[in-house]
This record gives C-alpha cells, sequence and structure tokens, in this order.
C-alpha cells in the first residue's frame, strides 16, 4: 500500500482520505486503525430521528429485515445495514452471529450454550448466541 502524509497549516484536524477499487482486507485493517469509533449514529425512535454516541449502543441486530439498536433502556430503528454499522461503531464492537454486532464494553455474563454456542448476556438484559463461526474470534478476544 502506497502512504502519503501532506502537511497543510490551515487544517485543524487531521483527516485520511483512501483512494482503492475495492475494500479489501488490508483496506479494512486500515480504516479500522485510523477511525476512532466515536462517529455518531443516525436511528430513529418514534419518527424522531436520534442521535447516539457509540458508547449509547449495547447491541445490534437484524429483526425482520430492520436494523434494530438497542441502548440501555430503549431500541432505536436504523436504516443502514449491519456490515456498515461494524465499520462505523469501530472496535469496540464485535460481530457474534450472521445478524448480530455487541458492545464488548457492556458485557455481563457468559454462559455455555447448546451446539458449541455460547449465551452473552449484557448489562441491560439483552442476551444473544456467539455462533460457532464467530465462536473463536469471540474467544481469541477473550484470551480462550
Amino acid at each position: 500500500m502506497k502512504v502519503s502524509v501532506e502537511i497543510t497549516p490551515g487544517v485543524k484536524e487531521p483527516y485520511a482520505v483512501i483512494y482503492t477499487a475495492q475494500v479489501t482486507e488490508e483496506i479494512q485493517r486500515t480504516i479500522d486503525l485510523l477511525g476512532t469509533g466515536d462517529t455518531p449514529v443516525t436511528a430513529y425512535h418514534e419518527e424522531k430521528l436520534i442521535i447516539l454516541q457509540p458508547e449509547d449502543i449495547f447491541m445490534v441486530r437484524v429483526e425482520d429485515g430492520d436494523t434494530i439498536l438497542y441502548g440501555a433502556k430503549q431500541k432505536f430503528r436504523s436504516r443502514k445495514r449491519l456490515y456498515e454499522l461494524s465499520i462505523q461503531l469501530g472496535k469496540q464492537f464485535m460481530q457474534i452471529s450472521k445478524s448480530t454486532l455487541v458492545n464488548l464494553s457492556y458485557l455481563d455474563s457468559i454462559e455455555p450454550g447448546f451446539g458449541g454456542t455460547m449465551l452473552l448476556k449484557l448489562k441491560n438484559g439483552c442476551k444473544d448466541y456467539v455462533s460457532r463461526k464467530y465462536l473463536p474470534a469471540f474467544k481469541n478476544y477473550l484470551g480462550l
């Protein structure tokens, strides 16, 4: 990968632009490294547009084709797809199944599940299973 840095006196906050034909694993790692995960997320609650910070979100789940964001006590609906939110939310979120992302900061407990899965319980009461496909990455995160 080629890298160039331009020093511009008038720039108050640094930003990065990546030119690529497609998002490869290397590009995704670079985005994750450069991104802070502090980007606010827009969602809807009772027809109102709400601005959420990543730390306000406990879990993201796709339910019946809708992307639902779970907060401490409320649910919000997003128009974004799961993979878009995964990129936007940053490293504190991990995909645990085909349809679920969890905020690792809010893990409360972990129980063994059926068929080699694990049941995660979050501090807001939400729970979901880590599927076998995502289990190795999750165990790696835990240091198991």
